[in-house]
């Protein structure tokens, strides 16, 4: 089909949709305010190429809680904490279904992700098996050495580089790392390599299904393309899932093999070993069908918000001396010199955790939550919710707003010092992993791996920026599922 066809189709698709609608009765009740949508496209035009700032614009005209009309979708922006915990808390069971991108209906993925599917049995199943069997503490102390491993390898590697004078792409250095102490803990395998670019390695199959997924998609504005696929993203999504479960497949075949061939295998501490001494013993609750899912879930999820959170840690150290020293200070106190930070001296490192606190605020690395759905017709701060619009919640807005933040556009990791303010869903100013029970299952390892990576990178070496001026280290960011730095950090480590 050539182009012109194709948009000849597109159009008639999309006119007719929009009569449709038209003809449709018009909901009764008080919507929220925002600006005036264009006809069929709406208000997608005012997006522009950084959403999260546009919007937040937008909102100190129409207010916290706005209404946009995005190609044929009913939009709703949130961005302030009071009408986020009114959403994801006071409402929650009205506000915890999910709209579903057409490119997750790939593979019928939707229907067995823990982040798609609906509040129902087969839900609660999978997020009880999340907390107890995957990311209890006691799970993740058992499978601590795993991680500690893949930490010494981060620094062998960067410490080659010192010795050879070589700069650090500390964004890849941090994603390898993410993804490989993702997979250890998940199933005792590395799925990366430092400098790797076969395009057939694990790192490139989860690197490009990640892009995918941030490309605007047209199908998603406007439901009845679906079918067409215009764009084709749906269909190269489904190729990269393809590649990687047959990389788990491989991976889980091996072990069920191992496991029923030698009664006295070696015992792995490790996710997939929990999940299947589960199965044994509860088969109805679990499949190596959902497994699957579930493991690209967490990679997808977890492994690019990871390794943007330390890349964003170190720009903002590297460009603040003074910070940096700050932190390296505690470390050597905490820590002493002893060459290897351990998960276990977290709790006592009060200035690297706040740190991470004002990254998560500063350059949070998923500036709209994963959008939430409205069940029903709701009322919020007088204002109606239509049923199945789609909730945004503006976490950039939230964390650059001067009613909350004093000098919200500084980097000031001293501001958490002296608050008594959590990242783990009862603190609405900083929310990073959701709240309520959408809550991102995997945060109990997020929030071991994001510290101790950083930890890492700054207790057993001194950085120098490309250019050699601290000050000029850019923090501009690119707009995506995961917001990353617009220019990538590169810099010189110098052993201490």
């Amino acid at each position: 089909m050539d182009f012109l066809t194709l948009l000849l189709v597109v159009l008639s698709f999309v006119l007719w949709h929009v009569i449709r609608l038209n003809l449709r009765p018009r909901r009764s009740g008080k919507l929220p305010p925002g600006p005036y949508p264009f006809p069929i496209i709406g208000n997608i035009l005012q997006l522009g190429q950084s959403p999260h700032q546009s919007l937040a614009k937008l909102s100190k005209i129409y207010g916290p809680l706005m209404y946009l009309k995005l190609g044929s979708r009913n939009t709703i922006v949130v961005s302030s904490p009071d009408i986020a915990k009114q959403i994801l808390q006071k409402h929650d069971h009205i506000f915890s279904s999910r709209s579903i991108p057409a490119a997750v209906r790939a593979n019928d993925h939707f229907k067995k992700s823990v982040a798609y599917l609906p509040v129902d049995s087969q839900w609660r199943n999978i997020r009880k098996i999340c907390k107890e069997q995957m990311f209890s503490s006691h799970r993740l102390d058992a499978s601590q050495g795993l991680r500690q491993e893949k930490l010494k390898k981060l620094c062998d590697y960067v410490h080659d580089c010192c010795s050879n004078g070589q700069i650090v792409d500390i964004g890849d250095a941090a994603f390898t790392t993410s993804l490989n102490l993702m997979s250890v803990t998940l199933c005792s395998i590395d799925f990366a390599e430092f400098n790797s670019s076969s395009p057939q390695g694990t790192k490139e199959v989860v690197r490009s299904l990640m892009e995918v997924v941030v490309v605007p998609n047209l199908a998603d504005f406007f439901p009845v393309l679906e079918p067409i696929d215009p764009q084709g993203i749906k269909r190269t999504f489904g190729r990269h899932i393809s590649k990687i479960f047959a990389i788990f497949d491989d991976l889980i075949d091996k072990r069920v093999k191992s496991r029923s061939e030698s009664p006295d295998h070696p015992v792995r501490n490790d996710v997939l070993e929990a999940i299947l001494d589960y199965m044994e013993k509860k088969k109805s609750e679990m499949t190596l069908d959902v497994l699957k899912h579930l493991l690209l879930d967490l990679f997808v999820a977890g492994t690019d918000t990871t390794s943007s959170t330390v890349e964003w840690a170190m720009a903002e150290l590297i460009r603040n001396p003074e910070k940096m020293s700050k932190a390296k200070n505690e470390l050597m106190t905490v820590v002493g010199e002893k060459k290897q930070v351990d998960e276990r001296d977290i709790p006592r490192l009060p200035y690297l955790q706040s740190v991470i606190k004002e990254i998560f605020r500063y350059h949070p690395a998923s500036p709209f939550l994963i959008p939430r759905k409205a069940e029903v017709d709701t009322e919020i701060s007088g204002y109606t919710i239509p049923k199945d619009a789609e909730i945004l919640v503006n976490m950039w807005a939230i964390g650059r707003d001067s009613s909350y933040w004093l000098n919200p556009d500084s980097f000031e990791p001293e501001r958490f010092l002296d608050r008594e303010i959590d990242f783990k869903g009862q603190d609405f100013v900083l929310i990073p992993f959701g709240s309520g029970r959408r809550i991102c299952p995997g945060m109990p390892l997020a929030d071991r791996t994001v510290h101790i990576m950083l930890a890492t990178l700054i207790h057993n070496f001194d950085w120098k920026p490309e250019n050699g001026m601290p000050e000029q280290v850019d923090i501009s960011d690119k707009f995506a599922i995961t917001l990353h730095k617009a220019v990538p950090l590169k810099a010189f480590p110098i052993k201490l």
